[in-house]
């Protein structure tokens, strides 16, 4: 959606910004005559007993106002304002209103009250600039109806019509220029505080994390059960067989034979099905870091990866392991659906900061939540992998590519 949106024309306003021009002026008038008394209220009583108690109720009522704003622009907006939540007021009057008084959210709410009041007017005023543009393309037809006598042409009449066609073709930046001001300023001003997004997002990433991890171990638990087990089964009645055959006083060597070269074989099968179930647990190379780890990754790509490594030190363990998956999830999605010639690894690093970039000449269109490994993987468990860790994800990939994919994790946690 945020690539359709980039491409779309910069005069071409959405029906919704239009209507939150107009539908939302109401709200921008009152939400500010209220922010507007509120601090009025609380400069004018701030030196007496009423004054705290009095910021404090504007503050909680601020926050409540909060609310429909939120709703507004998200329905007309397309701008989905994360709930702060309830704040957790203390018992006690005193400590009631020393919460609601340091409530940072109320803050913020109230700035955005008194911020949106100037945007509400000027995005109504945007609106009735048609009205003011077909005035000046009629302007001489106007004052022609208006006069009794010839009117003589002047430099207005000439003036006004190129003037109105200005006007009328700017009407359209100007209402999307306030929307994306609206748009920001909801975002920064009426979400929850930024520690406590944190919090948000770090419990959404354990959470994420938690549920791939039970996912896994119940995956490897029942091929375990159905897989391996059952091939040690087979040993184990196989080699029973050949304990029989050689309890016989006269034991038939080929019999034997046949029997020690099956236990073998399922051996060798069950073996082999070990690996293939224990390979994703720890990532093969990093005992010694990804200086080993990411040269044979790349080497088992598909399509010829270029690798560049300047990794000063030796990140965490858990940062290592968080690199080389997500190396493996994007070489593995350009071996399967980029159809590209080249792509290129690049993992640089500062005392601070492990940086991965992958990039190829594919096709393009990379979003998050269409490429993957299966299993519901893909871009977006990428992102929520690395979020667990305090990294993100930047994804450029634009029809016909190239697609550039870059992670940033912090070398220590």
């Amino acid at each position: 959606m945020g690539a359709t949106a980039g491409r779309r024309r910069w005069w071409a306003a959405r029906p919704g910004e239009w209507a939150f021009a107009v539908l939302g002026l109401p709200p921008a008038l009152l939400g500010g005559a209220y922010a507007l008394a509120a601090l009025y209220a609380g400069v004018l009583l701030s030196l007496t007993v009423v004054g705290l108690p009095v910021v404090a109720a504007a503050l909680t009522g601020a926050r409540a106002l909060g609310r429909p704003h939120r709703r507004l622009t998200a329905r007309l907006l397309g701008t989905d304002v994360p709930d702060p939540g309830r704040p957790v007021r203390p018992p006690g009057v005193v400590a009631a209103i020393r919460s609601a008084l340091t409530d940072p959210v109320a803050w913020r709410t109230l700035g955005y009250l008194l911020l949106r009041l100037p945007l509400g007017v000027l995005g109504a005023a945007a609106v009735l600039l048609p009205l003011g543009a077909l005035w000046l393309l009629g302007f001489p037809l106007w004052l022609r109806l208006l006069e009794d006598g010839p009117h003589p042409a002047g430099p207005l009449d000439l003036l006004a019509p190129p003037l109105g066609l200005a006007v009328l073709a700017a009407t359209g930046p100007a209402v999307r220029l306030l929307a994306e001001a609206d748009r920001r300023l909801a975002r920064h001003l009426l979400g929850p505080a930024r520690t406590q997004q944190r919090v948000r997002d770090l419990e959404a990433a354990r959470h994420t994390l938690l549920s791939t991890g039970t996912d896994r171990l119940r995956r490897l638990e029942r091929d375990l059960h159905d897989g391996t087990q059952a091939r040690l089964v087979a040993v184990a009645l196989t080699l029973a067989l050949a304990d029989d055959t050689l309890a016989d006083p006269h034991p038939d060597p080929d019999r034997l034979r046949t029997l020690v070269d099956r236990a073998r074989t399922q051996t060798d099968r069950t073996i082999a099905e070990l690996r293939v179930l224990t390979r994703g647990l720890r990532p093969p190379g990093l005992d010694s870091g990804l200086d080993d780890a990411l040269p044979a990754l790349a080497a088992g790509c598909a399509v010829p990866v270029t690798l560049r490594l300047d990794l000063p030190q030796r990140p965490d363990e858990a940062i290592e392991q968080a690199v080389w998956y997500c190396a493996a999830e994007l070489l593995t999605n350009i071996s399967r659906h980029s159809a590209a010639r080249t792509a290129e690894l690049t993992v640089s690093g500062t005392r601070d900061l492990v940086r991965l970039t992958v990039r190829d000449d594919g096709r393009g269109g990379a979003a998050p939540a269409t490429l993957g490994t299966g299993g519901g993987t893909g871009l977006a468990g990428l992102a929520e992998r690395l979020a667990a860790v305090d990294g993100r994800l930047r994804i450029d990939s634009p029809p016909g590519g190239p697609t550039t994919v870059t992670a940033e994790l912090p070398a220590r946690l």
